[in-house]
């Protein structure tokens, strides 16, 4: 066999049989080969390179990658007929790979596309010169549900109408790279190409070491750079809004919040005060005026926008009227989105600029005037009719499509009568042929359509373009099959150059000012809630656990099922009459599920390895359930559970930074634990208690240890009394959660605003005293159940000074 850096460029079988099976599609350009057949030299090192790899190493470089995005936690959301769930990202992990020579080519096209656009939106809700010149016309505009008439005169306080913008990117036959769809109103991936970027660069990481290969961080750094000098006030938080967690990509919102030190919000962490946004956080209200809005723009605001919308903020447009907001991107951007705009484009780009688009975009006709509605019912086998307002691309949009598959006269007859009828509201688009690049398959290489998605950021220089960025790559040989929720992947894009390229890191040090640093209590309340309930939860999980060990513990010791301990316990700290050990599991597996249900809401705050934690957690707890065990396998099976939770508190307390996050959850913990103290001591001291009772107390309160440590006698219900209850030192008893929770909500702001304690930690001060004056004798049943309401009380006044 040839050398493989000596064999021809043509010879596929320079790559140890990596292309016996590749074969170009007639008709289709490909990334892989160029017209002439021969492969582009871009490709060659990295082939090579994969070449001498066995299918063995292969397989665990792949592995590896693949490992790294579960280990991170990157998912999407997947839409059926019932219901949503989250996948795994599908990554493939065969990166597409770009010269630096034509990739400054593409890149300049899409500045100058980005420029026209501009000028297009700016028109549109300014001077509409457009429309008065019939470069547009008006009916596509009225009648388009993306142009937002409570905008029109508005202009963005940043100056510009667009400031992070995509392009969907194809190559055609010919060679020629053409742009399939623009992406203005809140475009998504920029996230996830981050992410393809690590896993694929731990694929390969020997090669991709010393390749030439554009770095993506310093886009993202200059983008954040720029957002930070637009505010208006030096102090304030950078904040980016999402729809929340059951959005399809809303693990890349919270993605990038945490990545550029941004506040993850949501509509209902926003409020119009005083002609200000502001976001609801734990230190009251804060303005924000800068937000780069990931959610789409008619939902933005119930009273202005769309009344039905449960997203947004009532009074967001008034504040952006005023000039009070910068937004990323201006709303009503998304106008030019729409499949009919693509039609006008080119003449107005030779009417404004007098040049023609320095890269096309597929050819489209709107069928609201008669000779388009012609030319596309007499070419109707070459085309895509599709609503003109639609905003997704045509393969993407399958359901809203009609292609040419129906030639029989009564299928002609059909389109055109829907074409005279409804003429106004369709488009033709020229079928889509879309390149095809290398997929690895059955231990080969394999051509599949696919598209690049270009990103664009404006800064205080101008237009950058994302060096990269990433592939959708089809399932199959079927541009239809390349959207994600159709079953199709992506690929990390290499531009790659012929000499070195600066390296960024990919997690820089924020630059500059000090100043620029995010407030530690710029919570929004609604996080701080959740967190504040994750502590909650997590507690209320482990108490479950705890009992439900203790109950198969005496069980599996020959202890009857009837017997008084037993039976205690299933009354008073499983809520249960049952004995199977599966409807036992019932309570912590419940507390599981709502902890992960916060943790997901709140992702930007929860730690990869937080959320892996809690979700293995649920995940054994659900096997447990629905895989009966013995009886005397059923303590030592829950005893991992509680390893397991175990691991994730000490998570919490030894990685998480103390900020404001940190201590709601912290107190959620506490005030759990506390109250749940309480009630346990109460239930166990009470005169009818079982024997064995003062035993089982140690055993749910994990202090079995600490009482022989710190006493030379059995337990008795003083010393139960001291340990549990009044010892400071212990981090099971009341009084050391109550120390806690006091010193927590004393580091909180609007503790001291006015002269004297706030109600809080009035309360706070109240509760821990009362305990710290009392003695063993006083503990009793009641005092302590009222010590356990005081506790509840001081729990709603936390809400209600910073959780509402």
């Amino acid at each position: 066999m040839p050398d493989p850096l000596t064999a021809p460029a043509g010879d596929p079988g320079s790559f140890g049989g990596l292309l016996g099976s590749y074969v170009p599609q007639p008709g289709v350009a490909d990334e892989l080969f160029d017209a002439t057949g021969a492969i582009r030299p871009v490709w060659r090192p990295f082939l090579e390179h994969l070449g001498r790899i066995d299918a063995e190493g292969v397989a665990m470089r792949f592995d590896r990658g693949t490992q790294y995005l579960r280990d991170a936690g990157v998912y999407y959301r997947k839409y059926g007929a019932e219901a949503a769930s989250e996948r795994d990202w599908p990554l493939s992990p065969i990166p597409v790979l770009l010269s630096q020579e034509e990739w400054t080519e593409i890149a300049a096209g899409l500045i100058a596309r980005a420029d026209l656009l501009e000028q297009v939106v700016a028109d549109l809700y300014g001077e509409n010169r457009l429309l008065a010149e019939g470069h547009l016309p008006a009916e596509l505009i009225a009648q388009n549900p993306a142009w937002l008439r409570p905008m029109v005169g508005v202009k963005p306080a940043s100056g510009h109408f667009l400031n992070f913008i995509a392009f969907e990117v194809g190559r055609a036959p010919s060679g020629q790279w053409w742009v399939l769809g623009d992406r203005t109103d809140a475009p998504s991936g920029a996230g996830f190409a981050l992410e393809n970027r690590i896993a694929t660069s731990r694929t390969f990481p020997n090669f991709y070491a010393r390749a030439n290969v554009h770095r993506l961080a310093g886009f993202f750094q200059a983008f954040r750079d720029t957002l930070v000098g637009q505010r208006q006030d030096r102090d304030e938080p950078l904040a980016l809004l999402t729809p929340g967690q059951m959005n399809d990509v809303y693990f890349e919102h919270a993605y990038l919040a945490r990545y550029l030190g941004m506040l993850l919000v949501e509509g209902e962490d926003l409020t119009v005060d005083q002609g200000q946004l502001k976001v609801r956080s734990v230190n009251g209200l804060r303005p924000i005026s800068v937000l780069w809005r990931r959610l789409d723009a008619e939902f933005c605001d119930p009273l202005e926008l769309n009344e039905a919308s449960t997203l947004g903020t009532a009074g967001f447009v008034d504040v952006v009227r005023r000039g009070g907001v910068s937004c990323v991107n201006a709303l009503g951007a998304g106008v030019l989105e729409t499949r009919a705009m693509l039609a006008f484009l080119p003449k107005i780009s030779r009417a404004l600029t007098g040049a023609p688009l320095a890269l096309p975009n597929i050819a489209t006709w709107w069928c609201g005037q008669a000779a388009e509605r012609a030319h596309v019912l007499a070419h109707r086998d070459k085309m895509m009719i599709s609503s003109a307002y639609a905003t997704r691309l045509p393969y993407d949009d399958p359901g809203g499509t009609s292609g040419p598959e129906d030639y029989s006269a009564e299928g002609s007859a059909r389109v055109a009568k829907l074409l005279e009828d409804r003429g106004g509201d369709l488009v033709g688009q020229e079928i889509v042929t879309l390149s095809t690049t290398p997929v690895w398959k059955d231990g080969k290489l394999a051509p599949r359509p696919m598209s690049l998605r270009i990103f664009l950021a404006r800064t205080a220089t101008g237009w950058r373009v994302m060096p990269g960025g990433y592939a959708r790559v089809a399932s199959r040989n079927n541009a239809s099959a390349i959207a994600m929720q159709a079953g199709g992947s992506v690929s990390d894009v290499w531009v790659v150059s012929d000499s070195p390229v600066p390296r960024p890191s990919l997690m820089p040090a924020p630059s500059g000012d000090p100043g620029g640093l995010n407030s530690a209590y710029s919570l929004p309340s609604r996080a701080a809630d959740n967190l504040f309930w994750l502590g909650r939860y997590i507690e209320r999980a482990e108490g479950a656990m705890r009992a439900y060990r203790a109950y198969y513990g005496l069980i599996s010791a020959g202890v009857e099922p009837d017997a008084d301990l037993p039976d205690f316990i299933l009354r008073a700290f499983l809520n249960s009459t049952g004995r199977d050990p599966v409807a036992l599991s019932e309570g912590f597996q419940s507390a599981l599920e709502a902890a992960v249900d916060c943790a997901a809401r709140i992702r930007d705050q929860v730690s990869v390895d937080g959320m892996l934690a809690l979700k293995d957690l649920l995940k054994a707890s659900r096997k447990l359930r629905a895989n009966p065990i013995a009886v005397e396998e059923a303590a030592a099976a829950v005893g991992i559970l509680l390893r397991k939770l175990t691991g994730f508190s000490g998570l919490v307390h030894e990685n998480m930074y103390r900020s404001a996050g940190w201590r709601f959850m912290s107190a959620g913990m506490s005030v759990e634990r506390a109250s749940t103290m309480c009630a346990i001591l109460a239930r166990v001291l009470d005169p009818d208690a079982p024997d064995g009772a003062l035993d089982l107390a140690l055993e749910l309160g994990d202090s079995t240890m600490a009482h022989r440590a710190r006493f030379l006698r059995s337990v008795s219900p003083d010393s139960l009394r001291q340990i549990l209850a009044l010892d400071p030192d212990n981090p099971r008893a009341v009084g050391y959660h109550l120390g806690r929770l006091k010193s927590h909500i004393d580091a909180l702001p609007q503790t001291r605003r006015s002269p004297g304690l706030s109600p809080v930690a009035r309360a706070a001060l109240q509760v821990h005293t009362d305990l710290a004056v009392q003695v063993p004798d006083t503990l009793t049943p009641d005092r302590l159940r009222i010590l356990q309401r005081q506790i509840w009380t001081l729990s709603d006044l936390l809400a209600a000074t910073y959780l509402t």
